[in-house]
């Protein structure tokens, strides 16, 4: 078996994006290139590595046995690279997905409690939405995320090994409205009050739900407004342009214009996040991680209350 370095950066792309055209888009060649990439390592290996899924291909069981080795080669090819060019062969570094919702406040305060902690870290970081973060761990472009889940709180995909999680926190959904509005005075927020609002939300997929109109909210609600971006949510909310739901703890403040509030009447609407990784990361960073997020998460609840 004669393996190009080309085809394993290949394998690992595919298992990442799920999807030829996606893999073929991040390394900058066509997407029959990618196929034959693939077809030709799935011969030299005498196993299918991908199955076809409805939404693009999923590794099979040979495949997510291959992809653990590849991640593990091409490490320590980076590796011999840093050596070669007269990198300290010793520099640690971590590389953190996260989800948008951290990325505004959680994810920089993580990260300053984090060099506090490990002053000698090389760190870089991602945002991305959770299976994508989770996919990203598997195949070894991230060595941790932050991800955020909702009941029944299972694992946040189904291979083996099974990814280690710590419970960072868990946090109530709550709603972004006009300061101007309504829905922002003494009356309570009711399902039947918001029914025919405007709403600003972002693009969701089957596998991918992002936050926005309230879940479980009966009929066909409108949506106004699509974005991920935090500031132009709030934003539109300030100028009147709709509502939108949020994670209202993990926001850094809210813009003059906008206030939290809350949906009486019904169960509330539950998110934990947590922080993912595979099995091989060393304890002692794990650990360090564990408690820089959890702080960072502990300033923002209690700066939450002040302002809330």
């Amino acid at each position: 078996m004669d393996l190009p370095l080309s085809t394993l950066q290949t394998i690992r792309t595919v298992a990442e994006y799920r999807s030829f055209t996606a893999a073929a888009a991040a390394l900058g060649y066509t997407q029959s290139a990618v196929s034959r990439q693939i077809a030709a390592a799935e011969r030299d290996f005498g196993v299918a590595l991908f199955e076809r899924v409805p939404r693009g291909v999923q590794l099979t069981r040979a495949g997510g046995l291959v992809l653990r080795q590849i991640v593990i080669a091409l490490d320590a090819l980076e590796q011999a690279e840093r050596m070669l060019a007269g990198k300290p062969r010793q520099v640690r570094r971590i590389r953190i997905g996260a989800v948008s919702v951290a990325g505004a406040a959680l994810l920089p305060r993580s990260i300053a409690a984090l060099r506090e902690m490990e002053p000698d870290l090389e760190i870089s970081t991602r945002e991305g939405a959770t299976p994508t973060l989770v996919r990203g761990v598997r195949a070894g472009t991230l060595d941790v995320a932050l991800i955020t889940g909702r009941p029944p709180f299972r694992s946040p995909d189904q291979e083996h090994p099974p990814l280690q999680q710590h419970t960072i926190t868990e946090t109530a959904l709550a709603l972004a409205v006009p300061s101007a509005s309504r829905h922002a005075g003494p009356d309570p927020v009711t399902v039947e009050s918001i029914e025919g609002e405007s709403w600003i939300a972002s693009q969701s997929s089957e596998d991918e739900p992002q936050l926005g109109v309230w879940p479980g909210l009966p009929g066909r609600p409108v949506v106004r407004h699509w974005t991920r971006d935090w500031a132009t949510k709030l934003g539109l909310v300030a100028q009147g342009a709709g509502i939108t739901t949020v994670p209202a703890e993990f926001l850094l403040a809210v813009p003059p214009g906008v206030t939290i509030n809350r949906i009486h009447g019904v169960p509330a609407e539950i998110r934990r996040v947590t922080l993912t990784h595979a099995r091989d990361l060393g304890p002692a960073l794990v650990a360090s991680l564990v408690r820089a997020v959890r702080e960072a998460t502990a300033t923002l609840v209690a700066e939450h209350r002040e302002w809330a």
